[in-house]
């Protein structure tokens, strides 16, 4: 199984799948609908039933029942690589027995346990590594690779007692819009797990509420020779207004369940100038409070103004799942124990991030998020353990077995 699981992690690591937030297009890559079809191809060869790509580039399949009466239970993970780093030419390179050196990642870069100590808990395992030019991609690939390489063992043993399972591939989750193609009903489960958590042992079923505020300075601009009395810069009111935020409310000067303001960009011109920032925090009184303070302070900032203005939009992107996950307490548990038979103490976190799971746990369908073995997403330090992945194969196929029992 390991050198299946290998095999199909190298070749999708290849495929450039990284999205664009920029774009208006379903999927916003072109990458991401080649990569799909791709794997649709694989689906169909190996045997999994209900193939299908829908216009979304969500890609369904499905594992048929060896026991009836069972609950539908789904694996999903995601197609896209993040637009933090690039994606293209992805060129994989295999560290075996690891001993706790520094590993070159071309010839400018490198993977050190100084910077990255959690490297020293892979002694004698086998890592996966890019050349340091762009991302791996585990993120989450490494995710795909799992839920197919369980999949494909459980159609290899009809033997192995096992309800109907649903697997669905999204596009586009690093840009929030991973799951607002995918089809509830066409996935048919009562639970699921998405496949796209870090170091082993992650169960996550917390995550940040998030929202995103624009903020744009309308200005006046005309030439600087005849500017007196008539300029109005607005980068210059969209800086001045950043100077406004409070300095260590941001993701540096964070952990834990401790939430954030984040300026993720700013342009502009003298005539027009925008800011945006990313909104954060677990609790959701909290979460509101941030929402309003902001928008309070815009207003504040618009009073003490004597010309020009600011405006701003304020629009969610997910809540914490916990809500949602909560009152099926069977879907943690199953996933606890699946861990544990697999020789896996859960390690069970909250997510300083989002995942799919999150929307579509507020969508009427709990789902959790389990590890995939990767570390250091969205950059060029990305690495994966080999023995991970397989760890959350066993637990996969773990939870489909456990799946014929009840864990309350």
């Amino acid at each position: 199984m390991q050198k299946a699981l290998l095999t199909r992690f190298l070749r999708y690591v290849q495929s450039d799948t990284q999205s664009d937030p920029n774009s208006l297009s379903i999927p916003s890559s072109p990458g991401q609908k080649v990569f799909a079809a791709t794997l649709k191809q694989e689906l169909l060869e190996l045997g999994f039933s209900d193939v299908f790509l829908s216009d979304a580039c969500c890609l369904y399949a499905r594992v048929p029942a060896t026991i009836a009466d069972i609950p539908v239970i789904g694996f999903i993970a995601h197609l896209d690589t993040s637009p933090d780093y690039s994606g293209a030419n992805v060129k994989p390179q295999i560290i075996p027995d690891y001993q706790g050196q520094i590993i070159a990642l071309g010839d400018k870069e490198q993977l050190s346990p100084e910077q990255f100590p959690d490297l020293l808990h892979y002694l004698g395992k086998t890592l996966i590594t890019a050349d340091g030019s762009t991302l791996l991609g585990a993120d989450d690939k490494a995710g795909i690779a799992a839920i197919i390489t369980a999949m494909h063992y459980l159609l290899q043993h009809p033997e192995i007692p096992h309800g109907e399972i649903a697997v669905c591939f999204t596009p586009d989750e690093e840009i929030g819009r991973g799951v607002k193609g995918f089809d509830l009903e066409h996935f048919a489960a009562q639970w699921a797990y998405t496949v796209d958590g870090g170091a082993v042992g992650e169960l996550q079923f917390e995550n940040f509420n998030a929202a995103t505020a624009v903020i744009t300075a309308r200005g006046n601009a005309c030439h600087p020779g005849s500017a007196f009395g008539v300029m109005v810069n607005a980068m210059t009111m969209a800086c001045r207004f950043h100077a406004k935020m409070p300095l260590h409310d941001t993701p540096e000067h964070s952990s834990g369940y401790e939430g954030f303001f984040h300026l993720v960009s700013m342009e502009g011109t003298t005539e027009q100038a925008k800011l945006v920032y990313l909104i954060r925090d677990f609790d959701k009184v909290q979460f509101e409070q941030r929402k309003q303070w902001l928008q309070d302070l815009v207003q504040k900032y618009n009073d003490e103004l004597t010309s020009g203005s600011l405006e701003i939009a304020i629009s969610d992107s997910y809540f914490n799942m916990k809500e949602a996950v909560m009152p099926t307490p069977h879907v943690i548990n199953i996933a606890c124990r699946a861990m544990e038979m697999a020789g896996v103490t859960p390690d069970i976190k909250a997510i300083r991030g989002g995942t799919d799971g999150a929307q579509l746990s507020y969508r009427g369908l709990p789902c959790p998020n389990l590890f995939a073995g990767g570390h250091n997403f969205h950059g060029k330090h990305e690495y994966v353990c080999l023995e991970s992945m397989e760890q959350a194969v066993a637990v996969i196929i773990n939870i489909a077995k456990l799946t014929t029992q009840r864990y309350d």
